[in-house]
C-alpha cells in the first residue's frame, strides 16, 4: 500500500509538471502561473460539489434506513470498521451492477448503490463491495482523482489554446526562444501522456481499496466473487453510465488487452481477483 501511495504522488506530480509546462508554452512565466491559478481553482469547485454532482448524474436519491435496514446495517458495520463516520446511502435506478463513493472527506461521505447491484450479489459479496467503497472514502481516494481529472482537464484546455495560438503565430514573433517543433509535439503528446497518467492514478487507488476494504471486513474472498459478477453483470447490462464518471465505479466493462488497460481507468478484474487471492493466503 506505501508503494501505491508513493506511485499516486509521484504521478500527481509529473501531472503538474506536464501542466506547468503547458502554461509556459503559451506564455512564458505568466503563462505557467495562470495555469496554475486556473487548476487551483477547478480543483476546488470538484471537490466541493463532488458528491452532488456525482448523485445527480445518475439520478440517485437518498435512502433513509427504514427503507433499506440490512443495507445501512452493513455500511455502518463496514464504516465502523474502517474508523469513519456511516457516510449517507444512495440508490440509483440503473440496471447495470455497479456501485461508487463520492463526497469530500469523510464526514461528508455517500454510498451510492444500483438496483443492478442489489439484486445481484449476495450478502457477503456486496459486504465486500461497501468495504471497497468504504476504502475510498477513508484513503480520501475522491480528493485525489478529483485532482488528477482536474489536471489532465486543465491541460488538454492549455493544448487547445495553445494550438489556436500557433494557427495565428503566437509565439514565433513573440518570444525569441519559441520552438515551434516543440510546440506542435506538445499538442500530440501532452494530451496523450496527462490521461495516461490520470487514469493510472485511478488504477493504483482501485488496487489500494481492493486491499483496504478487504482488511476491514478480514474477508478478501467477498469482494473477488463480487468482482467476478460484476464484471459479466456489467458487460450483460443495457444501461451504461456517463463517461465521465467511469473512474469513480468499482468496475469498468473494459477488456484487459494492453491498450484497453492503458487506457483503462480500473485494473483488469482478473489482476484484481488475483491479488485478492493471494492476499486471502496471507491472512489465512
Amino acid at each position: 500500500m506505501i508503494t501505491n501511495t508513493i506511485k499516486t504522488f509521484l504521478l500527481l506530480g509529473i501531472l503538474t509538471l506536464l501542466l506547468v509546462y503547458a502554461g509556459k508554452l503559451i506564455g512564458g512565466n505568466f503563462g505557467m502561473l495562470i495555469a496554475l491559478i486556473v487548476a487551483g481553482i477547478m480543483n476546488f469547485m470538484s471537490w466541493f460539489f463532488s458528491d452532488k454532482i456525482a448523485t445527480a448524474s445518475v439520478g440517485a436519491r437518498e435512502v433513509k434506513r427504514e427503507e433499506a435496514p440490512e443495507l445501512h446495517a452493513m455500511v455502518e458495520e463496514v464504516a465502523m470498521a474502517a474508523g469513519i463516520p456511516k457516510p449517507k446511502v444512495y440508490i440509483a435506478p440503473l440496471s447495470q451492477p455497479n456501485a461508487f463513493a463520492t463526497g469530500r472527506n469523510p464526514k461528508n461521505a455517500a454510498v451510492v448503490f444500483t438496483e443492478g447491484i442489489l439484486r445481484l450479489l449476495n450478502r457477503r459479496e456486496l459486504k465486500g463491495v461497501i468495504a471497497h467503497e468504504i476504502a475510498h472514502i477513508k484513503n480520501r481516494d475522491i480528493l485525489v482523482m478529483s485532482v488528477a481529472a482536474t489536471l489532465a482537464g486543465a491541460i488538454a484546455y492549455l493544448v487547445n489554446m495553445l494550438q489556436w495560438a500557433l494557427i495565428f503565430g503566437y509565439g514565433s514573433r513573440d518570444r525569441e526562444n519559441y520552438n515551434p517543433i516543440a510546440a506542435i509535439a506538445s499538442i500530440i503528446l501532452l494530451p496523450i501522456a496527462a490521461t495516461i497518467i490520470q487514469l493510472a492514478v485511478s488504477r493504483s487507488r482501485e488496487y489500494m481499496a481492493d486491499e483496504a476494504g478487504a482488511r476491514f471486513i478480514n474477508d478478501p474472498m467477498a469482494l473477488a466473487y463480487a468482482l467476478e459478477k460484476l464484471a459479466y453483470g456489467v458487460r450483460a447490462s443495457s444501461d451504461e453510465v456517463p463517461q465521465y464518471m467511469s473512474h469513480m465505479f468499482i468496475v469498468n466493462p473494459l477488456s484487459g488487452e494492453f491498450l484497453a488497460e492503458l487506457f483503462s481507468t480500473h485494473p483488469p478484474i482478473e489482476k484484481r481477483v488475483a491479488r485478492l487471492k493471494s492476499l486471502a493466503e496471507k491472512m489465512f
